[in-house]
C-alpha cells in the first residue's frame, strides 16, 4: 500500500457554519455569482458553479467566528483563466464589494476578500505549470508580489457582457487552514492523509498537495499558534472535502487513518476525520 494519496485527488466542497445564513447566501449568489442548488444534504444549503457544489452553509448555533482559533484561513476558488478572474474582479467592483488584497504568487494570480461573516476567500487563476517558479532543487517556489489590477482588467477590453454568474467550470482549488501546531498538522496531512509537502514558509506555514500541484492544503499558525480547537457549535469551518478518483484510493487513505487510530465516521457520503487542530476532512469518491 502506498503512503501517498492518489495523484488525481482534488478539493471538493467547503462546509461552513455561519451566524447569518440568509446574509451569507446573498453574498455567494449576488456578489460571487454562485448558484444555489435546490437539493442538498440537510441541514446544508449548497452553492456552486455548473453542476459542482463549492460551498455548503448551515446555521451556527454557538459562538461567532473567532479568527484566533483553528479553522478556515481562506477557501480558494479557482476560475479557468485570467479573463474569468478579471470578470470576477469587475463584478465585485460593480457590486461595490471590498477586496482585502491582490497578489501574484508566481504560480497563480489571486484576489482576496472575506464573506460578510468573516470567512476568508481567495479567487485565483493558475499560470501554466511550466511557468511556475522553482528553486535550484526544482521545488515549487511560490512568491507574494503585488498584482497589477489595471493590467488584469485590460483582459476585458471590449469584452464585458452582462454578468450571468461565475464561470461554470469554476471549482475549489485549495483550502488554507489555521492550525495550532505546524509539525502535528504536517504529520497528519502527509503521513496519514498522504499529501506531499511542496513548500514551507519558515516554521509558520506549509503547503501540501497531491500530484505535484502547488498546494491543495495550506496550513499556518499566524493567528492560531497553540490554540485549542474551536467549539463544535461555533461559527466557522465544519469540513472540507478531498475527492478521490475511485474506491481503492479511498480505501488506502481510510486504512492509514485506522492504523493511526484516529476517530472516523460516515458523513455526507464520505468518511470524516479531523486534523489535530479539529479541522474536519471528508474523504469520498468523486462523482
Amino acid at each position: 500500500m502506498s503512503n501517498t494519496i492518489h495523484p488525481a485527488t482534488r478539493i471538493g466542497a467547503v462546509a461552513l457554519a455561519v451566524s447569518d445564513l440568509d446574509r451569507a447566501a446573498r453574498f455567494y449568489t449576488h456578489n460571487l455569482g454562485l448558484t444555489e442548488f435546490e437539493n442538498g444534504p440537510n441541514p446544508w444549503r449548497t452553492f456552486g458553479a455548473g453542476e459542482r457544489g463549492l460551498v455548503r452553509l448551515t446555521a451556527a448555533t454557538g459562538a461567532p467566528l473567532n479568527p484566533r482559533l483553528p479553522g478556515l484561513f481562506h477557501m480558494a476558488i479557482i476560475v479557468p483563466g485570467r479573463f474569468e478572474l478579471a470578470r470576477t474582479l469587475f463584478q465585485l467592483a460593480e457590486s461595490n464589494y471590498q477586496l482585502q488584497g491582490a497578489s501574484d504568487h508566481g504560480v497563480s494570480e489571486a484576489l482576496y476578500l472575506a464573506d460578510p461573516l468573516g470567512n476568508g476567500i481567495e479567487i485565483y487563476s493558475d499560470r501554466a505549470q511550466s511557468d511556475w517558479p522553482r528553486d535550484e532543487q526544482g521545488n515549487i517556489d511560490m512568491v507574494t508580489k503585488a498584482l497589477n489590477l489595471d493590467r488584469l482588467l485590460f483582459e476585458l477590453k471590449g469584452k464585458v457582457e452582462p454578468w450571468k454568474g461565475i464561470d461554470p467550470r469554476t471549482r475549489i482549488g485549495h483550502v488554507h487552514l489555521q492550525v495550532s501546531d505546524i509539525p502535528a498538522a504536517e504529520h497528519f496531512y502527509t503521513q496519514v492523509i498522504g499529501l506531499e509537502l511542496q513548500q514551507r514558509y519558515g516554521d509558520q506555514a506549509s503547503f501540501l498537495s497531491a500530484g505535484g500541484y502547488h498546494h491543495h492544503v495550506g496550513i499556518n499558525t499566524w493567528n492560531s499558534r497553540g490554540s485549542a480547537p474551536a467549539p463544535r457549535d461555533a461559527a466557522g469551518l465544519r469540513y472540507f472535502e478531498l475527492l478521490l478518483p475511485d474506491a481503492a484510493a479511498l480505501a488506502e487513505v481510510t486504512a492509514r487513518i485506522e492504523a493511526a487510530e484516529l476517530p472516523l465516521s460516515q458523513q455526507d457520503g464520505g468518511v470524516l476525520v479531523s486534523d489535530p487542530s479539529g479541522n474536519g476532512v471528508i474523504l469520498r469518491v468523486e462523482g
